[in-house]
């Protein structure tokens, strides 16, 4: 009777095994199950440029170009010239170009600028683009990274490596190899333990697609079963196939390589079909056991394993003794491993709630390409940046230092004239904090927000031309003297940083000052309304309140929106919408998204200009002046922010050609007890001094500067009243929109000549009638001078 019940479970237990087989053992498509696959923004050379050598050398070093030995330059190789650089470009498909690989010849000047690009038929080119560096990918469930591959594409080279060392009598068995088990099994008992395997690869792909790594007599027998059941229901090339896309063959960090095609990319840097003999048998070698033998860690005990799969492809008569000779005096080069910097993850997970609607499911497989705007050469002086400049603030200011909940930062790097997200850092760790602080921490951006309220009182927007009031100048003269403003919520007094006042003071003076009280003079004058507005306008989304207080920062933005909206001051008025994702190519190569360039312009350029003019003052007499200190020299206009009782410091600034945001703080609001001059500056100019160099002029976003556009004037004015100068009163020069200097001047000569125009005098209508007699009267004082220069 048990005998019976032990037979009877047993029967029970081989049918459950043989219908699992059965209901499991199929093989998808590998192609489907490829992850999506992340890109970054290309470096593309183009005429005039100043790239710089460390700069490209370490571009083509992280695409995994090596440094060519021989005269010619082949595909994934380099040289570069102190003239002219060659690179031997690979084929990639972009989601708005095709690199079709071949040389291109880059010539440069003496002063390292670009003068040349030529293809590999000497024809000019406008431009040379490589191809982007993979930064991340979505894998899906399986978390598994893997390039899937067709047989075909496959070097026989490297499917006879595989088979000499794994399962030589692949084609003759029906996935289960008795002769095999039966000769591992005598060896094993004769070395008294495991030293052979009789696993086919049919075994093998079973318990990879199907079963867990834990040994038991109960998984081996769902594993026998199952591979029988894929031999009976798929061909020898279907299984190979399979085999050869999710063999299991190292960890890049915490994600497991599988499968050929992406290990080929990993420790050559290579397209698998571009494997040579020795790297095919070091691959095979690989699968025995892929951290045993890791090329990075035991590159000896490696070689020793690849000389045995050429010694065993060399019995099998798979290659000639000589190509077995070669293979084996081939030194091992794997290529240097160069992960992105771990801070990539913040701007991924940005660009996985961008993706559809934040669905990532939706990009999670299929073998998708996106392409993004980060840089990872921008990305990785960012996140230097934000670690040095906090070890540095904690070394200096111990009371800083908390274990429980650290001290914080975030930087934020944009193209003002696309809109491209080009860093992203949310943080000091990634690993220990996955909070997105550059566009998720909403916190008060302090006298950061000023050249809002000053573009807002300078704009020309919705100002009626025949109205008599006149919108404010950057010579308007503000009062900076007690204010004290019933809201509410109370009374609301608003204070200096060091608690002085100073009298009259001219706009552009308080603005280079970072002035609190003149400013909250200055809001009350424009409008809540309108600084809200205006705030909206470069792109500011979140909620504002209408309040007095918002002149000085009260509302809270995010990193991002605060440097998109310095980012409209840079690009001239215009406002480029945001983008993290360029487009997006399916597994055949087809676009299936494409993320144009849109924007509007939403103020005058000439408007935006004078905010910027104030902003370079700001760097050279202001509260920004630190960034020279500290060895920056190129054109660049900038704003530092503190909140009340410093729980926030902000150092803003931007290039027409790149707009930079960075916040420091605790995220539970704790005092820091210093200004953001003092926290956010250093680390602004440590960026800023890698992305463009000491002059800001290396690299792709270097070299410009700010020019003048139409539609200003520069008028002589004396600080003091806001008037013109002119004999008896000197000045100094300022900018004004055509049309909005004073008519007014400080000139004692000036109520003589009311007197003898009999009325009020007008610049604008009665020069002409009044020309002679102002001439004389200048003549007598021995001095000419005019209303100033203007700026067309």
């Amino acid at each position: 009777m048990v005998l019976a019940s032990l037979a009877a479970l047993a029967g029970l237990g081989l049918a459950a095994v043989v219908f699992e087989a059965a209901m499991v053992a199929h093989l998808d498509d590998p192609i489907l199950q490829a992850p999506t696959r992340i890109y970054g923004r290309p470096l593309v050379l183009y005429l005039g440029m100043r790239p710089g050598r460390a700069t490209v050398e370490e571009q083509l070093e992280r695409l995994g170009y090596v440094p060519s030995s021989s005269r010619d330059v082949g595909s994934g190789e380099y040289r570069l010239g102190r003239r002219s650089w060659i690179i031997g470009q690979r084929v990639f498909r972009h989601h708005d170009m095709l690199t079709s690989g071949g040389t291109a010849t880059v010539r440069l000047g003496n002063d390292g600028r670009i003068t040349g690009l030529e293809d590999a038929s000497g024809r000019r080119q406008v431009y040379v683009a490589l191809e982007p560096e993979l930064i991340g990918t979505f894998l899906g469930a399986s978390y598994k990274d893997h390039v899937p591959v067709r047989l075909s594409d496959v070097p026989d080279h490297l499917v006879e490596a595989v088979l000499s060392v794994e399962d030589q009598r692949f084609f003759e068995h029906r996935g289960l190899d008795l002769v095999r088990i039966a000769g591992a099994t005598l060896a094993n008992m004769r070395a008294g333990r495991v030293v052979q395997g009789g696993s086919t690869l049919t075994q093998q792909l079973a318990r990879t697609l199907f079963l867990s790594p834990r040994r038991t007599l109960i998984r081996k027998a769902r594993e026998i079963a199952i591979a029988l059941a894929l031999e009976w229901r798929h061909g020898k090339q279907e299984i190979l196939e399979a085999y050869l896309n999710e063999v299991y063959l190292g960890q890049d960090g915490g994600i497991a390589i599988h499968g050929v095609g992406r290990a080929a990319q990993y420790y050559f840097a290579k397209d698998v079909s571009a494997l040579d003999l020795s790297e095919a048998a070091t691959l095979a070698a690989l699968i025995r056991g892929p951290n045993i033998y890791s090329p990075f860690r035991r590159p000896q005990a490696v070689r020793a394993r690849r000389d045995l799969v050429l010694r065993m492809m060399e019995e099998r008569g798979a290659i000639s003794d000589e190509e077995a000779l070669g293979a084996r005096d081939a030194q091992l080069e794997v290529r240097e491993t160069q992960r992105p910097p771990r801070s990539v993850r913040y701007f991924l997970d940005y660009v996985g709630e961008q993706l559809d609607a934040g669905n990532r499911d939706a990009f999670s497989g299929g073998g998708l390409a996106v392409f993004t705007t980060l840089d990872m050469r921008l990305q990785s002086a960012a996140e230097g940046a934000v670690r040095e400049g906090l070890k540095q603030l904690e070394a200096q200011y111990p009371d800083l230092l908390r274990l429980d909940s650290p001290l914080q930062a975030a930087l934020v790097a944009i193209d003002p004239r696309s809109g491209e997200i080009l860093t992203m850092v949310g943080g000091r760790d990634y690993g220990s904090s996955q909070f997105n602080r550059a566009v998720k921490a909403r916190r008060q951006p302090g006298s950061a927000f000023k050249p809002i309220v000053s573009i807002a009182a300078l704009s020309r927007r919705g100002w009626d031309p025949d109205d008599d009031e006149r919108p404010f100048t950057l010579a308007s003269v503000l009062h900076d003297e007690r204010l004290v403003v019933q809201t509410p919520q109370g009374p609301w007094e608003p204070v200096n940083y060091d608690r002085r006042f100073r009298g009259p003071i001219a706009l552009r003076d308080a603005l280079e000052r970072s002035l609190n009280v003149p400013f909250a003079r200055l809001g009350m004058a424009v409008g809540p309304q309108r600084i809200v507005e205006t705030a909206r306008a470069l792109g500011i989304g979140g909620p504002l309140i209408a309040v007095p207080s918002i002149a000085l920062g009260s509302n809270e933005v995010t990193p991002l929106e605060l440097t998109r909206a310095y980012g409209v001051l840079a690009a001239g008025g215009y406002r480029a919408e945001s983008r993290a994702v360029l487009g997006a190519l399916d597994r055949e190569g087809n676009v299936i998204a494409r993320n144009d360039l849109t924007g509007e312009q939403v103020y005058d350029p000439a408007e935006a200009y004078l905010v910027t003019s104030a902003l370079r003052g700001a760097v050279e007499r202001g509260t920004g002046r630190g960034l020279r200190t500290m060895g920056y020299r190129g054109d660049v206009a900038a704003k530092s922010g503190t909140t009340n009782d410093f729980r926030d410091g902000w150092f803003i600034g931007y290039t027409p050609s790149l707009a930079v945001g960075v916040w420091v703080g605790f995220d539970d609001g704790q005092s820091i007890d210093l200004p953001g001059a003092r926290v956010a500056l250093p680390i602004f100019t440590r960026f800023l001094v890698a992305a463009l160099g000491e002059y800001g002029d290396s690299g792709p976003y270097g070299g410009a500067e700010f020019t003048h556009p139409p539609g200003l004037e520069m008028v002589e004015i004396d600080p003091r009243t806001g008037l013109r100068a002119g004999p008896g009163c000197r000045g100094t020069y300022e900018l004004f929109l055509r049309g909005t200097a004073p008519r007014q001047s400080c000139s004692p000569w000036f109520r003589v000549i009311r007197y003898l125009g009999a009325g009020e005098f007008r610049f604008d209508d009665e020069v002409a009638r009044l020309r002679r007699q102002l001439l004389r009267l200048l003549e007598r004082d021995g001095r000419r001078r005019g209303g100033g220069n203007r700026f067309e």
